[in-house]
């Protein structure tokens, strides 16, 4: 049976879905070439806030014009959504015959072929483990030149607004040996960049009781790793990054200029109620050291507006800290109850017009940053690796698409067919664009 998988949130989404495709090709499965051809409906979910969640619920409801055309293709329903919502999609939505948690997701192919043979089974893979669930890689013979490894599942942090300790459990760092074994095979197979992920990657190891590296351990065995051409990582939680990563970003070759590093609010009253663990000071040393050592690094935040109680004045406060940062990027949401979480709890809750009056004000200040920040690279000169052709081409010329060691894209015009993927090139800045860059093959 043919199968389509719908991925929404995070890159570990990515990463998850990306395995969950390697292994059904391997199991004998065949990748549908459009939804509406598809036998299994597989959607890969996210409840970090309201609105991925609703998104599920209406693409369910839309799959239901699918289904009924065809009586023996099911939908599956997997990821942080699953987790938290369990077997009670059996009922809400009756063509929902696998939920599957995080924790579940190497059992998925085995419980396909189970679901085919049985036309009324359901089955539910929502246990989590107490240890971190390793699972064969199946890769083809070839990789693109970037690719995900994950280091980590769940979180221990219970910041007050987040759902992931519940519907990913708690921390579990995976082995070393496995990370470094990975990257070691994905390098052998084509792959130039590796993003390291997890939720918190800078606690990696900490669950192990000393029985694991450190994270800045971790990276500089993986610097080491001869093929190598870039390492990132995401994402980070300010109150755990050691001294030990921060000289890392000024001594590992591989190890690109560019942090994702959570801020949240620029209040300090509201990071407490948030539960953390860091002070705004705390934050601008951070920002300080980093640059101290990197002066080129690109730093990039997520910034939540509405926080129960987050008045005029601490809204003003994330305002100014952005100001004194001058983020290059940033990921920014209103807040949202998510169940289960303290903040759901706490009040008084703001309403939605000034959440959105907030996040547009917060959104507008953060493109004339980008705009500045893109502004300056141009004249300026960076290896970029390739990913392949730009989604949009001009007349005449052949457009690529690749990204700068700070992770920006870039858009470059050749005038032969030549196949660039995989290749880094120095590339001289000609012109920035509202979000990226474009720029020549420097001489």
């Amino acid at each position: 049976m043919k199968y389509h998988i719908q991925t929404f949130g995070c890159q570990m989404n990515v990463s998850d879905s990306d395995w969950l495709d390697r292994s059904l090709k391997s199991a004998g499965f065949e990748k549908a070439s459009a939804e509406d051809d598809a036998g299994i409906f597989i959607i890969n979910t996210c409840s970090v806030r309201e609105k991925p969640e609703q998104k599920v619920y209406s693409h369910l409801g839309r799959l239901k014009f699918f289904l009924e055309k065809n009586p023996s293709a099911f939908a599956c329903v997997g990821g942080c959504v699953a987790q938290q919502v369990g077997r009670d999609f059996f009922q809400r939505f009756p063509y929902v015959r696998l939920v599957f948690g995080p924790d579940g997701l190497g059992m998925v192919p085995g419980a396909l072929k189970r679901l085919e043979q049985d036309p009324a089974l359901k089955i539910s893979l929502l246990d989590f483990e107490d240890y971190y669930p390793e699972k064969p890689g199946n890769w083809p013979e070839r990789m693109p030149p970037r690719a995900f490894v994950n280091i980590m599942q769940g979180c221990d942090n219970y910041c007050a607004y987040c759902v992931v300790p519940y519907t990913r459990g708690r921390q579990k760092s995976r082995s070393s040996r496995e990370i470094i074994n990975e990257c070691r095979e994905l390098i052998r197979l084509g792959v130039k960049e590796i993003t390291l992920l997890g939720q918190n990657v800078n606690s990696f190891g900490r669950d192990k009781n000393g029985l694991e590296i450190s994270f800045a351990r971790l990276l500089r065995e993986l610097n080491s790793i001869q093929g190598l051409r870039r390492l990132r990582f995401t994402t980070s939680h300010p109150k755990d990054m050691s001294s030990g990563v921060i000289k890392a970003f000024g001594e590992l070759e591989t190890l690109c200029p560019h942090l994702h590093l959570p801020l949240q609010s620029g209040s300090d009253k509201i990071l407490k109620d948030m539960g953390r663990g860091y002070t705004t000071q705390k934050y601008l040393e951070l920002v300080d050291s980093l640059r101290l050592v990197r002066p080129d690094i690109t730093l990039s935040t997520d910034l939540i507006v509405g926080f129960p109680g987050e008045s005029d004045e601490d809204f003003q406060l994330t305002l100014e800290m952005m100001n004194d940062v001058g983020f290059d990027s940033s990921f920014s949401f209103k807040y949202s109850d998510r169940p289960g979480v303290r903040a759901a709890l706490m009040g008084p809750k703001i309403s939605e017009e000034v959440k959105s009056a907030r996040l547009d004000v917060l959104q507008k200040l953060q493109q004339e940053w980008t705009a500045k920040k893109l502004a300056r690279r141009v004249g300026s000169s960076d290896l970029v690796l390739m990913d392949g052709p730009s989604k949009k081409q001009k007349a005449g010329v052949y457009s690529w698409q690749g990204r700068d060691g700070g992770g920006r894209v870039v858009n470059i015009d050749f005038h032969n067919r030549e196949d660039l993927t995989g290749m880094i090139l120095p590339v001289r800045f000609t012109r920035a664009k509202k979000h990226s860059l474009e720029g020549e093959v420097a001489s």
